[in-house]
């Protein structure tokens, strides 16, 4: 289909009459905003952004006019990440003979250093596979538990604003990434450990540029972790690793962490217990101890992941599959559960009527999302009732096309009852969906001394409300918002693919879905088309601003249509400027050509990272 002729191909409803209000389209001052009629001819020094908001991409021979590039495709093995070193290592480990998981784990490694603002051998791990030897959808849960010895009474005196801080040491909950590594290897890897390292012990010694998006969150969390007040026990030790010069590197500064790879080395000589019961785990028990936290050795010793069947709902004829366990990704499943009772496609594509409707489905999913997640091994979910569609229907009936639904509150259960992703395909078939967090941006601001990562700040997602199923105990795994993603159709793989960035993480997995499967895009079109965000809920876990409208607040991209943006506003929606929280997204699909099987991969504009398959 000829780019032009694709969305004039879908039906175009709009809900609600045109407002004369006229945004703000790329949420820029007025003082900041470029005069309409000048022609810039280049970006300011120092300038973070050139905007120009009557310039759009340039136009393509083939495909959606919005899309970034094509797919790339290959027959024996194919890796998307969120850095071109990371995608270009998983790359090489398939060709040495590696697994996908082979090659997820060195490219994870790889995101320790290269992406230190999204991922860590500090943070938590979790992963789908598609194992075709089994012919089904694996889960396997790498989330660490709060520290025995932090009590609720404890962490409810480090609270501000009946809420956990989000710094320091009284966040931290015990790292799961490594021990996630190990196990998926055991039962999957084809090189030996020590192979999986050296990649990433060879670019944190000899150092690599820092790409413009990587580079520009490096600058803000360490501002952030150094503010005073912070609440951050000490920030030396995050300084000497990632400003070791003064000066946080930039966009282009040649950046190494020697630290990280002499861990790394002890890692791959010492495996899995060099990390949790050998001399990395005696340097952080002696790190806490001297800083007043809790973290322990014991605590430590006795993380081990777990493997688990993952949630699963169909959509228009796809399965979904969600991430189980402590996680948000039953609200995948419950936002698209709500949205199929309505016909999306005829309402037409970034049309007012289809946003709205999908808003108003994440908000119902996300009141449950708040009132009922947890950790299953300390409270009982209705998971069954919560993905049903009869449940689902019933919430579908409170949406109404011309108007906004206030108050929404969650379903009453029945009495019974900042994150990096990649994805790796191999040439036997067996494919990974993996993400990886230290949860907001960096994580805590604290790092062991001479270790050269950053320990996760997941524990600030715990509630301390009386009575909460997700509320605050030693021992316990906290609400997660990390969740890969996966969907079959036919029995067969369709899709392994995933949308980073907290409470954006359901919200874009629902859109990637709807954009395949009502719209009829491509892996690459679907990631590239423009994006909403809505934050706020009447029960937050911690992630939204204080304050807010009722309603929450809305943020589209500017990709979306001005008419579109005009219709919501009118309707009522409080209308945010766009501030980046899109999310980044990577997807494979397996694709038959004949008798052969191929792999496409995508990758989108909102990162520094890029999908290759061979």
């Amino acid at each position: 289909m000829r780019r032009r002729s694709f969305i004039a191909s879908l039906p175009l409803v709009a809900a609600g009459s045109l407002s004369s209000i006229q945004p703000n389209l790329l949420g820029q001052s007025p003082a900041n905003k470029l005069d309409q009629g000048s022609t810039p001819k280049f970006q300011p020094a120092g300038d973070e952004r050139f905007i120009r908001s009557d310039v759009h991409a340039g136009d393509r021979v083939s495909g959606a006019s919005f899309a970034s590039r094509s797919a790339v495709m290959g027959c024996s093995g194919a890796a998307g990440t969120a850095h071109p070193l990371a995608t270009l290592t998983a790359i090489e480990i398939l060709k040495k003979g590696g697994s996908a998981i082979d090659a997820a784990v060195a490219a994870n490694a790889c995101l320790g250093f290269l992406e230190p603002t999204s991922s860590g051998i500090g943070g938590d791990c979790y992963a789908m596979i598609w194992d075709p030897k089994l012919s089904k959808v694996v889960g396997l849960a790498g989330s660490g538990r709060s520290p025995k010895s932090l009590t609720l009474e404890t962490a409810r005196a480090r609270a501000k604003n009946g809420a956990l801080p989000p710094l320091g040491a009284v966040t931290v909950s015990t790292p799961g990434a490594l021990d996630a590594w190990w196990t998926l290897h055991q039962r999957y890897g084809k090189l030996k450990w020590a192979e999986l390292f050296e990649p990433a012990i060879h670019l944190a010694e000899s150092g690599v540029p820092v790409p413009q998006i990587i580079g520009y969150y490096i600058k803000r969390n360490l501002a952030a972790f150094t503010r005073p007040g912070s609440g951050v026990e000490e920030t030396a030790n995050a300084l000497h690793t990632w400003a070791p010069n003064g000066k946080a590197p930039g966009e282009g500064d040649v950046f190494r962490n020697p630290d990280l790879a002499r861990t790394y080395r002890l890692i791959a000589e010492g495996g899995r217990d060099a990390y949790y019961d050998g001399p990395i785990a005696k340097t952080i028990d002696a790190y806490f101890k001297r800083i007043g936290g809790w973290l322990s050795a014991e605590d430590l010793r006795d993380q081990h992941a777990e493997w688990n069947d993952p949630l699963v709902t169909s959509y228009r004829g796809v399965e979904v599959y969600g991430m189980a366990a402590n996680t948000q990704g039953l609200a995948t499943l419950q936002l698209l559960n709500i949205a199929e009772n309505f016909d999306l496609r005829n309402m037409g594509f970034q049309s007012a009527q289809s946003l709205h409707v999908q808003i108003e489905a994440k908000r119902l999913a996300y009141e449950d999302r708040a009132r009922y997640y947890a950790d299953p091994h300390f409270a009982k979910i209705p998971i069954e009732w919560l993905n049903s569609k009869a449940y689902a229907a019933e919430r579908a009936k409170l949406i109404k096309l011309g108007s906004i639904l206030t108050p929404v509150h969650p379903g009453q259960a029945p009495s019974h009852g900042d994150t990096t992703y990649f994805t790796v395909a191999d040439k036997d078939g067996l494919m990974i969906s993996q993400i990886q967090s230290n949860f907001r941006g960096m994580g805590s601001g604290l790092v062991a001394d001479g270790l050269g990562f950053m320990f996760q700040d997941r524990g600030q997602l715990f509630s301390l409300q009386d009575g909460h199923p997700n509320i605050y105990a030693p021992g316990k795994r906290p609400f997660q918002t990390i969740i890969p993603g996966f969907s079959t159709r036919d029995g067969k793989p369709w899709m392994s693919f995933g949308v980073m960035g907290g409470d954006m993480q359901p919200q874009g997995q629902a859109q990637i879905i709807i954009n395949r499967v009502d719209y009829g895009l491509d892996i690459q079109a679907a990631g590239d088309s423009p994006r909403w965000h809505h934050e706020g809920s009447s029960q937050s876990m911690g992630e939204d601003p204080p304050n807010l409208d009722p309603k929450g607040i809305v943020r589209l991209e500017a990709g979306v249509p001005e008419s579109t943006r005009n219709a919501l506003i009118a309707l009522g929606w409080p209308m945010g400027p766009s501030d980046g929280g899109y999310g980044r997204y990577e997807c494979i699909e397996p694709r038959m050509s004949g008798a052969d099987r191929f792999y496409s991969a995508a990758s989108e504009m909102r990162a520094d990272g890029c999908a290759l398959a061979y």
